[in-house]
């Protein structure tokens, strides 16, 4: 995600220069690119896709229903902590659970929670 961006004044030998600064929404990194102006820059195609939690695994895996009705078995708990802390909980007190993943890039992470009730 891109924080910040600034425009340097042309130079004596080329083009102005733009100065990007981004933090990486998967970890959290700071991250910093200097293009000049006339480029073209690469932007990733973000997605968020909800999915119903249906179980955690003793090794951290989640399992999650998609739309068609398959499992998705190849994510793991997310590493931030009130997160993580609140997945875990509310699994465990029997609530039906909906979480958000990003993925970008060829990368996949559960960012979000929704509680959407008790198991009926």
């Amino acid at each position: 995600m891109v924080v910040e961006v600034s425009t340097s004044k042309t130079g004596k030998h080329g083009h102005a220069k733009c100065h990007f600064v981004g933090i990486d929404i998967f970890n959290g990194k700071k991250l910093e690119d200097i293009v000049p102006s006339s480029h073209n820059c690469d932007v990733p195609h973000v997605n968020r896709t909800d999915y119903q939690l249906i179980d955690i695994s003793e090794d951290g895996f989640v399992s999650l229903l998609t739309e068609n009705g398959n499992t998705k078995d190849d994510l793991k708990l997310p590493t931030d902590d009130s997160l993580l802390t609140q997945i875990k909980d509310g699994f465990g007190e029997g609530k039906d659970l909906v979480v958000t993943v990003m993925s970008a890039m060829g990368e996949e992470q559960i960012c979000a929670l929704k509680d959407i009730g008790p198991k009926n």
